[in-house]
């Protein structure tokens, strides 16, 4: 019988740490067989004592490969020339890829067969395999870097008292059944490549910077990071409505928390683009990679119906009370800018989403609305419905004034008007 290697064929001389990189191969590709004891030329050298070798290269492969392994290889022994031989059947595994623990999801510690010859795996060969192991789902799949920390994790767990650690692991589904880190576990890391880059324009274009500033690391902390910085840029403004000082922001808070939560909640990270922040004189955009999850239409997320793209990221969101529960976000947003005219504009593509923020107070700025109908709006927003008589005390202005100010408003399509004459009182539209 004459041995000559192949795509599916090993000749190996001895036991040796290259048959670990071997095994990996054909349980990568298409599985194969190991002969021990055979020279490359195919020359008949044996083995001396089989049993205790076996042993050896059963503890060798079962310990150095992961996923386990065990269950797609098999040893024989047998006899050619007098002299014995091992011979390791390898079947192409389910859960590829197979790699070497120390050297991780990288092609040092993922091979596949190339004709005769064992070879490392190129990153693209290797997110195949995931791909088509674990799912679509990105979060779902394994990590290509399983060296990664949860410094920042750890400190956002610990500040909001929910338990963090190796025991929560799973139940978070930070790693899977072998004890391999996801990518969900990737995005929480220390070492998250993922970023967001938040630009700072002169006006109401992007022709001149005055400020760009790019984030990375731990989503947490690009999260507790960006709402800093946004954060000053959303200036307080104060109004004086006769002895009445109301302070009113650019931007409400809650939108600005819940636009920031929804680009990083939904994005798509199987794309390495940046989430982008803009922030101009009259709004604020964020843009997110991945358009709408398939099922789901714009006139949904209006209602507030919520197909998670990272269903298990924005649990970990809940649990950190984050968000409050799925769907509100979008919601929120509208409902914090209910009674302004300008409203919060959505733009979805293909491959993108997009949330415009407005200035609640460029109306003001630009001569559009008056500080009294600021005033009134405000007013409206803290107390749900007023009367002519509340804008009369707020204002400290007449019967007659304070009717003037309740009809622009209700013209403008801010507020309207619910009941009779006599017992009116006017409400966001």
């Amino acid at each position: 019988m004459r041995f000559i290697e192949g795509l599916n064929l090993e000749l190996k001389r001895q036991v040796v740490d290259d048959i670990r990189k071997t095994v990996i191969a054909f349980a990568n590709t298409d599985g194969g067989i190991v002969y021990v004891g055979i020279e490359d030329s195919g020359e008949i050298v044996g083995i001396e004592n089989t049993d205790n070798e076996i042993l050896k290269l059963s503890n060798m492969i079962r310990d150095s490969v992961k996923p386990d392994i065990t269950l797609f290889t098999s040893y024989e022994t047998g006899e050619l020339e007098n002299k014995k031989i091992i011979k390791i059947i390898v079947q192409r595994g389910t859960e590829s890829p197979y790699y070497l623990i120390g050297k991780g999801l990288r092609p040092e510690g993922v091979f596949v067969r190339q004709g005769a010859s064992t070879v490392p795996a190129s990153e693209s060969a290797i997110r195949k395999m995931i791909k088509e192991t674990d799912g679509d789902s990105y979060e779902d799949m394994r990590s290509l870097n399983q060296e990664i920390t949860f410094e920042a994790a750890q400190r956002e767990f610990s500040s909001r008292k929910v338990p963090f650690g190796t025991a929560q692991y799973k139940t978070l589904k930070l790693v899977n059944a072998d004890g391999i880190y996801t990518n969900l576990a990737y995005l929480l890391s220390d070492q998250c490549v993922h970023t967001v880059k938040a630009a700072v324009f002169e006006g109401t274009d992007k022709s001149v910077f005055k400020d760009r500033h790019e984030f990375n690391g731990s989503l947490l902390q690009q999260l507790n990071e960006v709402y800093e910085y946004i954060s000053k840029y959303n200036r307080t403004r104060a109004e004086f409505a006769g002895l009445h000082r109301i302070d009113k922001r650019d931007y409400p808070e809650d939108a600005l928390r819940e636009a920031l939560l929804n680009s990083l909640v939904h994005r798509d990270y199987s794309y390495s683009a940046s989430t982008l922040i803009s922030i101009f004189d009259d709004r604020i955009e964020f843009i997110s990679v991945g358009g709408l999850v398939r099922g789901i239409s714009a006139d949904d997320i209006m209602l507030g119906v919520s197909i998670t793209r990272n269903e298990n990221l924005a649990h970990i969101f809940y649990r950190l009370t984050l968000i409050e529960a799925y769907g509100t976000g979008i919601p929120k947003i509208l409902k914090s800018y209910q009674s302004f005219p300008l409203q919060p504009k959505f733009e979805i593509s293909e491959n993108a989403f997009k949330i415009t923020l407005p200035n609640k107070n460029i109306l003001q700025e630009r001569g559009l609305l008056s500080e009294q109908e600021q005033a009134v709006i405000g007013l409206v927003e803290n107390k749900t419905e007023v009367t002519r008589k509340d804008v009369e005390e707020l204002l400290k202005v007449s019967q007659t004034m304070s009717g003037r100010i309740l009809k622009k408003l209700v013209e403008q399509g801010a507020l309207i008007p619910v009941g009779n004459s006599k017992n009116r009182k006017y409400m966001l539209k």
